[in-house]
């Protein structure tokens, strides 16, 4: 395993990578971001681009390309139908997964949408380590309901637990016995559970969970997404691992999988998704599905550009300096936090670095949305675009209480390939600032909420005028710095 050391004793991590292609970025004064961040109704989503400086919304198409992604999204094979290019897809994903059977779609959404009318019925269950927000809408739609079997201590922001993000095989046993294999649609396993911090979970946990399905005929499907960061993990967190390459953790993975869907906005480095499938006729339960809602089968509604892209994007996922550094950027993250006494998610995961908002904002209940009021609180301090992962993220009880979120993190998303250090440590200072200033942000109420996923399109306003006094704040310490 590659490591560089420095003479001076510093753990910096090292990029294996440089950089031929650049994108300008602007960092407005405080008063324009002011604001920017009201038309956005405080809702990161909702901001112009234009008032970004550094965009750790999250990693989700934004990560940088390779030079020999771009060249061969150049010499693709640009066809409705029967593309050289979409076979060469289909190809690679047999040789690295072992899938012989594969459709393609235009991003993971797609793939729940297409599962979750393939499989779940009224009243099914869907068990899974932990859920994604789109992924629990799409089965709840089609009258299925999701069950987290991650053990308890998964969302406790701060322990020394490797893998967070397995399941807790007893949970697992009783849900079973209680509701019966014919009631589950499928069992999903996300690798590097997204909303508990990019959490992995272990190969051995993957084994025992695949054991128990099929000896119950319970189909697995695993969300691939985040599936290189959570390789990363397997490979220096697992002692039974640690000798074996990336490709030979890859297959060993999916040999344990029935059904595999990802996309490749994360996994691939491009625009874009698939599934893939063991067997044929798991296949032919969505194959129709596809040309009604995504497109023809050899391009499902992605450009064959980023198909050709998305292919060399697999390839390079192999390569563990390419995987390796977000992770290392994540860490590096997350322990100059820890240093300065800031809460986050430890040990660091996958994704981006995750604030522990609820320890940050101790004095803002949960019905005022502590996560997202510490979105708005970092946009105005730094320009930075972060995500708000707690109640906000969550839908209201029937009855139109608050359905409090298990964890209130805000996620610093960090896209691979694409910040430098001297990004990360500004991030890591206007942080540090607002924690020593953290009594000045207050919190803030819905203004205009959607029933459904309200985080994307809601829109919020501070409870008071603390947002005035943060601007004032920043004034008095850092003058006209920007």
């Amino acid at each position: 395993m590659n490591k560089i050391k420095f003479f001076n004793g510093a753990e910096i991590p090292v990029e294996m990578h440089r950089a031929k292609v650049i994108q300008k970025l602007t960092l407005l004064p405080i008063e324009e971001r002011k604001k920017y961040l009201k038309q956005a109704g405080n809702n990161q989503f909702l901001l112009k681009n234009e008032a970004i400086f550094l965009d750790m919304l999250t990693d989700s198409g934004m990560n940088a390309r390779s030079d020999k992604q771009v060249s061969a999204a150049m010499t693709a094979d640009d066809a409705y139908a029967g593309s050289r290019t979409y076979f060469e897809l289909e190809e690679k994903i047999k040789e690295i997964f072992g899938f012989d059977f594969f459709l393609p779609v235009h991003q993971g959404r797609a793939c729940e949408h297409l599962l979750a009318k393939g499989f779940v019925k009224e009243g099914d269950v869907v068990p899974t380590n932990y859920h994604f927000t789109t992924t629990r809408a799409h089965i709840n739609l089609c009258g299925g309901k999701v069950e987290e079997l991650v053990f308890d201590s998964a969302i406790v922001c701060d322990n020394d637990d490797p893998f967070k993000g397995n399941f807790d095989i007893e949970k697992l046993q009783r849900l079973i016995d209680e509701v019966g294999s014919d009631r589950i649609s499928f069992l999903r396993i996300e690798t590097g559970t997204n909303l508990i911090g990019g959490q992995p979970i272990s190969l051995g946990n993957i084994k025992r969970v695949s054991e128990i399905c099929r000896r119950n005929s319970i189909i697995t499907v695993m969300d691939a997404s985040l599936l290189q960061d959570n390789l990363y993990f397997i490979k220096v967190r697992e002692e039974e691992c640690k000798d074996k390459s990336i490709r030979e953790i890859t297959k060993e993975i999916a040999s344990l999988i029935d059904i595999m869907y990802f996309s490749a906005r994360k996994l691939g480095f491009g625009i874009g998704g698939g599934i893939c499938f063991k067997t044929a006729d798991l296949r032919e339960k969505l194959k129709a599905m596809l040309t009604l809602h995504e497109g023809f089968l050899t391009y499902g509604g992605m450009s064959i550009r980023e198909i050709a892209s998305i292919t060399q994007g697999l390839e390079e996922t192999m390569d563990f300096d390419m995987i390796s550094q977000g992770p290392r950027f994540i860490k590096y993250m997350v322990d100059e936090l820890d240093k300065r006494n800031i809460p986050v998610v430890k040990p660091a995961g996958g994704l981006g670095c995750h604030i522990d908002a609820r320890k940050f904002l101790a004095h803002i209940p949960d019905e005022n949305y502590s996560a997202a009021s510490l979105t708005a609180a970092i946009y105005l301090a730094s320009g930075i675009r972060t995500m708000e992962r707690g109640t906000a993220s969550e839908e209201r009880n029937p009855d139109g209480s608050e359905h409090f979120a298990a964890m209130e993190l805000v996620r610093c998303a960090i896209p691979r390939r694409v910040f430098t250090m001297s990004q990360i440590d500004y991030a890591i200072d206007r942080i540090h600032w607002l924690y020593e200033n953290k009594n000045i942000i207050g919190g803030l109420k819905f203004t205009q909420e959607p029933e459904i996923l309200r985080f994307f399109t809601g829109e919020m306003a501070p409870l008071s005028n603390w947002q005035d006094k943060l601007v004032a704040k920043f004034k008095e310490d850092f003058g006209d710095s920007l």
